[in-house]
């Protein structure tokens, strides 16, 4: 038993060292450039600014998916007409959308939007925490056009490694809103 404590002993006195290493305190800093803006040629019944960074694609039925491949995001733009009294149905479906995410959100606030010079009307949806989507918005012009988008990232929903990212697509998702126009 006595051996067993002195060699413990002797482990423990020779086991600690007087050499310390300070870490340095280390952030993450992701920078992107600054957005620069072009109107887009859709050939739709809408358009609007679109930042140089994102490649734009139109899909089927003049939808969009608009792709940042050195963020790993897209935003997908969907577009119907407003016939037979469905604008109810349409803001119903867009709303549903976002709150599909409210189990993994932590909160998803909204904001209203009105720009009357461009006769849009609408809501952007900041969807905050671990979700499979990031922001959702609608635009409608009440009569004929409705709008919806959602952004994605193709990586795992992490909101702690994917938020600057997030607060720059954002910002050029609320600029998209600011410049539609319908044709």
């Amino acid at each position: 038993m006595k051996t067993c404590i002195l060699f413990l002993s002797c482990v423990l006195l020779l086991g600690c060292a007087d050499t310390v290493n300070i870490k340095p305190k280390a952030k993450l800093r992701l920078d992107y450039p600054v957005a620069s803006y072009k109107k887009s040629q859709t050939n739709c019944d809408y358009d609007f600014d679109v930042n140089d960074q994102a490649a734009l694609v139109k899909t089927r039925n003049c939808g969009i998916r608009l792709s940042y491949p050195d963020m790993r995001a897209a935003v997908y733009i969907t577009y119907q007409k407003v016939h037979n009294n469905n604008l109810d149905s349409l803001l119903y479906d867009a709303q549903k959308l976002a709150y599909n995410h409210d189990r993994k959100a932590i909160s998803i606030p909204e904001k209203l939007f009105v720009n009357q010079d461009h006769n849009t009307y609408g809501v952007f949806y900041s969807i905050n925490g671990n979700a499979a989507s990031q922001s959702h918005f609608y635009l409608t012009d009440s009569v004929q056009n409705f709008v919806t988008g959602s952004l994605y990232f193709d990586a795992a929903p992490n909101f702690d490694s994917i938020y600057p990212a997030v607060v720059y697509l954002r910002e050029d998702i609320m600029h998209l809103m600011e410049t539609l126009e319908w044709e």
